[in-house]
């Protein structure tokens, strides 16, 4: 059995980066975000947004996992992106037959890795579905705290494209040196 294989994300990736994103989405994020939206199109409108994300990656960092050639994972960060919070974490995504492998841990590790490394302030946060308890669940044990409650942002600005109005938490890190922070 092959290792998991780490590499930064380039143009070309977008489309199963936005594949993976999509489907996340659709398991994850369902009773936040409307039905009709998230059983849309919604691989072209992630493949839109990650098209001009990875032509364009100034001040910020994408990893993907692959195993056997296969993308399993990403993680993106927008480096220094709020001037309390720090670095924003703004998706960490891994394919749903590959949870519970150590796959999510790893590019969170990478994560804070090049906040470290790239970012002016040692901190970095990201923002999670209220409902999503498992996350929750993942960031904690990887150290983070829950700082604040939030309304989820539309996606793509569309108001309708939620359902109801959802909320999110940031759960934050403080100092990404020394990693892990494990509680």
């Amino acid at each position: 059995m092959s290792p998991v294989v780490l590499r930064s994300a380039g143009p070309d990736d977008a489309a199963q980066v936005a594949e993976l994103h999509a489907d996340s989405w659709r398991r994850h994020y369902r009773g936040a975000y409307a039905d009709a939206f998230l059983d849309g199109d919604i691989a072209v409108e992630r493949n839109a947004v990650w098209t001009a994300r990875l032509a364009t990656p100034t001040g910020t960092a994408t990893v993907l996992a692959e195993y056997d050639d296969r993308l399993v994972g990403f993680v993106h960060v927008m480096l220094d992106h709020d001037p309390e919070w720090g670095s924003l974490v703004d998706n960490l995504h891994v394919r749903h037959d590959q949870h519970r492998l150590g796959i999510g841990t790893t590019l969170l590790t990478h994560a804070a890795a090049a906040v470290t490394n790239q970012a002016t302030h040692q901190a970095m946060y990201l923002w999670v579905l209220e409902q999503n308890t498992s996350a929750q669940q993942f960031y904690r044990t990887s150290g983070g705290t829950t700082v604040e409650k939030a309304q989820v942002p539309p996606p793509g600005g569309n108001p309708t494209r939620l359902t109801g109005n959802p909320h999110c938490l940031r759960i934050a890190w403080p100092k990404t040196t020394p990693w892990p922070q494990t509680q």
